[in-house]
């Protein structure tokens, strides 16, 4: 499951117990990603507040577009649990797998709407060559042509940001996917 040891839902015991049937209660139920942290169980309370808030919580930007965001820099970092993950969630909302396959081909080719082709754009470069961001007319100022507020470009440098370090985490501690193939999670 991973490259150091994991503290399984069985032997959990004490707040990592806590902890597990908590996330299992709102989340539907608990992923590798979860355990990964279970030497350190707070980390995973945190970890978990600024999930929700981050793709949850409130935000000019809508929750398939959040999704969009996570599957792209997960594809970006070669990150497979959370394209699976993600890639699953998003299409909870486009209910089109081919759709969602060529997205993580490559979205470039993709019919989308000119304001999510940019969240793509932007969630890419960041990930893959955050230097070529560091020119607002090359990325914000084309996101705010398109409508996208302060806070929307915000809380789209937010996610992109917290993807790249939960994929490191994946990538670097080895944790496979679950089974289920990052299926069956609350998406709402």
């Amino acid at each position: 499951m991973a490259f150091i040891k994991i503290i399984s839902e069985e032997d959990a015991e004490g707040r990592l117990k806590e902890i597990y049937e908590d996330i299992s209660k709102k989340r539907g139920k608990l992923a590798n990603v979860h355990m990964a942290q279970s030497l350190n169980p707070e980390s995973i309370v945190h970890h978990m507040d600024l999930y929700i808030h981050l793709l949850y919580g409130k935000s000019p930007l809508k929750r398939y577009q959040r999704e969009m965001i996570a599957t792209i820099v997960s594809v970006a970092t070669g990150c497979g649990y959370c394209q699976a993950h993600h890639g699953a969630a998003l299409n909870h909302f486009w209910k089109n797998e081919t759709k969602i396959a060529q997205l993580k081909a490559d979205y470039t080719k993709l019919s989308l709407s000119k304001a999510d082709k940019l969240l793509c754009e932007y969630a890419w470069t960041l990930t893959k060559n955050p230097e070529k961001t560091k020119k607002e007319s090359l990325f914000i100022a084309p996101l705010k042509e398109q409508g996208f507020s302060d806070l929307a470009i915000l809380d789209a440098t937010l996610i992109i940001s917290y993807f790249n370090f939960v994929n490191r985490i994946m990538n670097g501690l080895g944790v496979e996917l679950e089974g289920d193939q990052g299926k069956g999670y609350n998406y709402d």
